[in-house]
């Protein structure tokens, strides 16, 4: 028994250290299934903290509280973000799982590489029916979704629903979605939930049965736009014509709007700029704009990441990492995700084997595996290095 035990493998999680990083990987009631895979379940002591969940509660459910450099000694590592200032911690014939921003830092994942882990990224998990209980951008993406109405809720000088009173008639607020993704399907319920009237704009014409069904008005822009979504599901860049007729075209419905969230985001890609300055000044003073394609430079001009921009009375909000800002119910979601993908990895042996297996004929881990025998493996990641694969 005792030969069985020191078998088998460790899985760490580590405290995040990604400047107001809130969430953790792994949270304490998750910890069993893990254990009873046949992990032994090793956290950094205050990991959980910043997100509700103290050390005690991992120590009730079965996991052992440890220092940094022990945790980062077992075979597993699970992250929220697999950061570069950790090739001193990692070493070959381990397997780190977390978000790793792949496309948008390359140069992050080269570094990582000579540690001689093996690194596999939550960004590129595809988008298939057997992955969706995998799919961590889009659990966090309904948390931003959510989490940008309430910015905007709170900071608009009007209340959103329609209330009649005994003082009068209170108009609704009108909000205006942009980028009807994950984040923008959640952004519209929690809106309507709040008695707004909502509309949604999507370059995606695919997405207007899903706005109408929500309650939103979806709004038609006539242009013309040729491989709107990759295989995917996410939304394609478009060249500058496109994006500026579309500015063009959404000024009339910007100008009208209380409140503008953007959501729009492209993979590896800055964000593209769909709100101008002329745009926000069209708005009436007290409006809000929260942009929640922040930590990609912003889908408005006077977007500064992490700091509130007041234009002309319009009050432009930034928020870098929403999901952090909810971080008990975004490290839920992120636990099940990542949980679920180490448990597909480890396959049907489980923990009784010397290191994770790596099988590359299969789609889940083929598209997310970046690094393997200190090299960079991920064909999108080396084009973007420059190297010849």
């Amino acid at each position: 028994m005792s030969l069985s035990y020191t078998l088998r493998m460790k899985v760490g999680i580590p405290r995040e250290m990604w400047p107001g990083e809130t969430r953790v990987a792994v949270i304490p009631a998750t910890v069993p299934a893990l254990t009873k895979a046949g992990l032994q379940v090793v956290v950094e002591e205050g990991a959980g903290s910043a997100a509700g969940f103290p050390d005690a509660t991992y120590r009730a459910q079965g996991a052992e509280i440890a220092s940094r450099r022990d945790v980062f000694a077992s075979e597993i590592i699970l992250q929220v973000r697999s950061a570069p200032g950790e090739p001193g911690l990692l070493r070959a014939g381990q397997t780190v799982i977390g978000f790793a921003d792949p496309l948008g830092s390359p140069v992050d994942i080269s570094t990582l590489a000579t540690s001689g882990a093996t690194l596999l990224s939550m960004e590129l998990m595809p988008r298939i029916t057997r992955a969706q209980s995998m799919d961590a951008l889009s659990s966090m993406a309904t948390v931003a979704g959510y989490k940008g109405v309430l910015l905007a809720a709170v900071t608009l000088p009007r209340m959103f629903p329609m209330l009649m009173t005994a003082a009068g008639t209170i108009s609704p607020a009108r909000v205006f979605i942009v980028g009807a993704g994950v984040a923008g399907l959640q952004a519209i319920a929690v809106a309507r939930k709040l008695g707004a009237k909502v509309e949604a704009y999507d370059v995606r014409p695919a997405v207007k049965e899903q706005v109408q069904s929500l309650g939103a008005k979806f709004v038609e822009l006539p242009i013309e736009s040729l491989d709107a979504e990759d295989k995917g599901g996410y939304a394609k860049a478009q060249d500058e014509s496109f994006y500026r007729r579309q500015r063009e075209m959404m000024l009339k419905v910007v100008a009208a709007s209380d409140v503008v969230i953007t959501t729009a985001l492209i993979p590896g890609r800055p964000a593209p700029k769909l709100l101008t300055t002329e745009m926000v000044e069209a708005m009436t003073p007290g409006s809000v704009v929260v942009d929640l394609a922040a930590e990609r430079g912003g889908n408005c001009e006077l977007t500064r990441p992490d700091q509130t921009v007041v234009h002309n009375g319009v009050s432009v909000i930034g928020p870098s990492n929403p999901a952090a800002s909810v971080p008990y119910h975004a490290s839920q979601m992120y636990s099940k995700n990542i949980t679920t993908f180490l448990m597909h990895l480890l396959g049907k042996d489980g923990a009784q084997q010397p290191a994770v297996p790596i099988d590359p004929n299969d789609e889940i881990t083929r598209e997310t595996l970046l690094t393997r025998n200190g090299t960079v493996v991920h064909p999108r990641v080396i084009e973007l290095l420059g190297v010849k694969s």
